[in-house]
């Protein structure tokens, strides 16, 4: 198995132990102060068609659905976090177990990808952001909220993260999301601090 395959193997099996629990687990409340955030952005950019990449049990789709112009959609590695959210949405919601790196939708489907407190699990950051782009409409915007620490605590928590039994991969500076958003394809249009551990930023695809 692959180093990329091992993180992936290690967060699949944190989120399908903590499914039941997530919403009171310490991942579930890092989370969730991200959700309104993203939420917020979701409407201020009059998203419509909207996919919801590491979506968990689907908070934030359940809330988003109370609009029924929204088309939803969610995808995460967790088969047991996809089950409860499948419970909480019915068939409000598009829901499949997939991998971030290979989106099981066609291309140019959604106006805005949304990602929360899940794009620190992904070994390959590039690719991901490559899917999310080919999926994205033209103009489409990406929404990613996750962790946030300052220099010099967070190249020690990258260093520490070598050693971490759930999956967590790399926790990113504003000027390192925005590398990565301009070379796969994005411009970036906001970077915010949410609180003193988590960011939300948005994108625009260039295409």
């Amino acid at each position: 198995m692959s180093s990329n395959e091992v993180y992936k193997e290690k967060s699949k099996q944190t989120f399908d132990n903590e499914a039941k629990v997530y919403e009171t687990s310490s991942n579930g409340k890092h989370a969730k102060k991200l959700y309104s955030s993203v939420i917020e952005n979701v409407k201020m950019l009059n998203c419509l068609k909207v996919l919801d990449v590491g979506c968990g049990t689907g908070t934030i789709l359940s809330e988003l659905s109370n609009n029924d112009k929204i088309n939803l959609a969610g995808v995460d590695l967790s088969e047991n976090m996809i089950n409860i959210a499948k419970k909480t949405l019915n068939d409000k919601v598009e829901l499949k177990i997939g991998d971030s790196e290979k989106l099981p939708w066609e291309d140019n489907t959604f106006d805005a990808v949304i990602c929360t407190d899940s794009f620190h699990h992904y070994p390959n950051p590039e690719k991901v952001l490559i899917e999310m782009a080919r999926v994205l409409l033209p103009k489409g915007h990406l929404i990613i909220g996750d962790p946030w620490a300052m220099s010099p605590i967070r190249q020690l928590m990258n260093l520490l993260l070598r050693y971490s039994k759930k999956g967590d991969f790399r926790i990113y500076s504003q000027s390192e999301i925005n590398k990565l958003f301009i070379k796969c394809g994005f411009s970036v249009i906001s970077f915010n601090r949410v609180n003193y551990s988590s960011f939300i930023t948005t994108a625009q695809v260039n295409k």
